[in-house]
């Protein structure tokens, strides 16, 4: 039976070469729904990752793509946007490469208003490399280098994009299908910076050190037990908040957008004086 989206994933490279359970198959699935739903051109569709294990996943869809540096994926990003705003600039990243290596860029590409759509795939560890403490690592887990638990604060990425001025920001689980798919949607039609955070399962190492479990449905079963709404989590304390995954959308906005403020600046000074 042929692939439901075999126009957009490159179905004749399957089986893939994640780990069992692991999300970044289902994350490249929402972003070819997405793009599928909307109608976009393929043609004039760029799909970008960094350094990490969801970097592997451009290589499973049709659409112009790269891997580039570690950390440096907005950059790159941001270059390609520049060169032809007509593209639809879509990069899939992970925490480590997103937050951690590329934080800068994040913080910057957010401030400048970017034409893009960020997918953050939030699997809590650095997971390419062994399991180790990343920046969205809750307080007090345990990973490949805190045994005793983190000691660290984690970031809350949403809150910090949308404070550097991303004009739309969203948080879902891998475990909630349908409203993932329509924030991608959401984030490419948007004009400006989009950031969408899904947090996602890691059977191999932060189920199997936080959750102690590597069954992959016990884990999204577990992101749907302790997901709560943004409204909800207003009228919540900080006490009862702990361990919750606050989800939905909480930014969507109009700013002016980098490229058209360049093509602004660029008639501008091309009329004659």
């Amino acid at each position: 039976m042929e692939h439901p989206l075999s126009n957009i994933i490159r179905t004749e490279r399957l089986p893939h070469e994640f780990c069992p359970g692991c999300a970044i198959g289902q994350v490249y699935h929402y972003v070819a729904k997405a793009v599928e739903e909307l109608n976009l051109d393929l043609n004039k569709v760029v799909v970008l990752s960094g350094i990490g294990c969801n970097s592997r996943g451009v290589g499973y869809v049709r659409f112009d793509s790269a891997t580039t540096l570690h950390g440096r994926t907005l950059a790159f990003a941001t270059g390609v946007k520049l060169a032809n705003p007509n593209l639809t600039v879509i990069v899939v990243t992970g925490d480590g490469d997103g937050a951690g290596i590329g934080g800068n860029h994040l913080i910057h590409t957010a401030r400048r208003n970017m034409d893009s759509t960020v997918i953050l795939y939030n699997n809590r560890v650095y997971a390419s490399t062994g399991g180790q403490t990343a920046p969205t690592t809750p307080h007090g887990a345990y990973t490949s280098t805190t045994p005793y638990g983190n000691l660290e604060e984690p970031f809350d990425l949403c809150d910090l994009v949308a404070t550097a001025g991303a004009t739309y920001v969203a948080r879902w689980t891998t475990a909630h299908v349908r409203p993932a798919i329509n924030s991608i949607k959401r984030g490419i039609q948007k004009k400006g910076f989009a950031f969408i955070e899904l947090i996602g399962q890691c059977p191999t190492y932060f189920g199997r050190y936080f959750l102690k479990t590597t069954d992959s449905v016990k884990i999204l079963k577990w992101f749907r037990e302790n997901s709560i709404s943004k409204e909800m989590a207003d009228k919540m304390s900080k006490d009862k908040l702990a361990g919750k995954i606050v989800i939905g959308q909480f930014v969507d906005r109009e700013r002016p957008e980098l490229t058209e403020s360049y093509e602004e600046l660029r008639e501008k000074l091309l009329k004659p004086k």
